[in-house]
């Protein structure tokens, strides 16, 4: 039996509109007042309904969207204003507003997850990552919440509405074009081995050099976040090794933009001393010095599919689940060279 504002109220030794008014943050109700009701509220596990009263049809108009990481630091990486662009054209299309996780830790994100189903804040929910054994997956499809993915989902791909590139694909063909110029030394630069597209990239980079006969190193696999930081911790290491690659496999640009910096640091060149494949085509990349060469996953297209399917959920609750990958293309420019 669900927990209601009477249970609150009778638990905190205070009327249901003193509740009521604590969910409102009224100025009219004392600091210690709202402190018990809030305690009482978290004991008893209750989560307002904050569109009940206004939305008869208990519709929201509203999808919430969870990041991988808190906002502050996931907009450091120009993917997520693109992706975001896209799912926002797409919402706006259909008169629906955006509900944003605005949690610093996972644990804080996955709360943030379950105030938005309980509460009934939005509709449906997007996440714009694939992360294995993500358990804020786990709790989507308990509550038969409408959820669609970006990236490809670790477990159950096939029960769960999802958009992504082929990244097995795109990692083999970036790994491919290096070949073809002739390197063999080709390190791979990536994301957390957690999130789902890191993995696939991988898979797709370690199947090129097998079907070249070339030796797969443990030593040229680095992992680091999606940051200019994380490419400048990741050519640090790999130029220090005693054989040193001739090129790289970067699965994001603004890491790229981190490992040129600190290739130019070195005194060393791209793509004279070391080639470039990277990943995303920011715009950034075409006026980077030399313009950075890049698979461009259309980004913006991301958004928009997966927008559109979450609201096709929404409207029919019997959708099936779907799969839509967004084609990619490499944009070659002047970061490689033949060796």
């Amino acid at each position: 039996m669900s927990v209601t504002i009477k249970d609150v109220a009778k638990l905190a030794n205070v009327a249901p509109s003193t509740v009521s008014r604590v969910i409102a943050n009224s100025p009219r109700i004392s600091e210690r007042t709202k402190k018990r009701v809030r305690e009482a509220m978290e004991y008893l596990g209750y989560h307002p309904n904050f569109n009940a009263r206004s939305l008869a049809n208990k519709n929201t108009q509203a999808i919430g969207l969870v990041m991988p990481s808190s906002a502050d630091k996931a907009f450091q990486n120009p993917f997520f204003p693109e992706v975001i662009r896209g799912i926002s054209t797409k919402a706006h299309e259909k008169n629906f507003a955006i509900y944003m996780s605005t949690g610093q830790t996972e644990q804080e994100i996955y709360d943030g997850v379950v105030a938005m189903i309980h509460g009934r804040r939005v509709d449906g929910i997007l996440l714009l990552y694939s992360r294995v054994g993500d358990r804020i997956i786990s709790l989507l499809q308990e509550k038969k919440f409408p959820f669609s993915v970006i990236g490809k989902p670790s477990k159950g791909a096939e029960q769960i509405t999802h958009v992504d590139n082929d990244n097995f694909k795109a990692g083999m063909e970036a790994t491919d074009y290096l070949i073809q110029l002739g390197h063999e030394r080709i390190a791979f630069v990536g994301g957390s081995l957690d999130l789902v597209v890191t993995i696939d990239r991988m898979l797709g980079y370690k199947k090129a050099l097998g079907d070249a006969d070339i030796l797969y190193r443990d030593d040229y696999i680095v992992q680091e976040e999606f940051l200019k930081e994380g490419g400048r911790e990741a050519i640090m290491g790999l130029m220090s090794l005693q054989t040193p690659p001739t090129a790289l496999i970067v699965t994001d640009d603004l890491m790229s933009f981190g490992i040129m910096g600190s290739i130019d640091e070195m005194g060393l060149s791209v793509p004279e001393d070391i080639s470039i494949v990277s990943f995303n085509n920011l715009m950034l990349g075409e006026f980077a010095k030399p313009p950075l060469t890049s698979i461009d996953i259309d980004i913006f297209k991301l958004g928009y599919q997966a927008a559109g399917c979450l609201l096709d959920q929404i409207e029919n609750s019997d959708q099936e689940a779907k799969r839509v990958i967004v084609p990619h293309k490499l944009i070659k420019r002047q970061t490689c060279q033949r060796l």
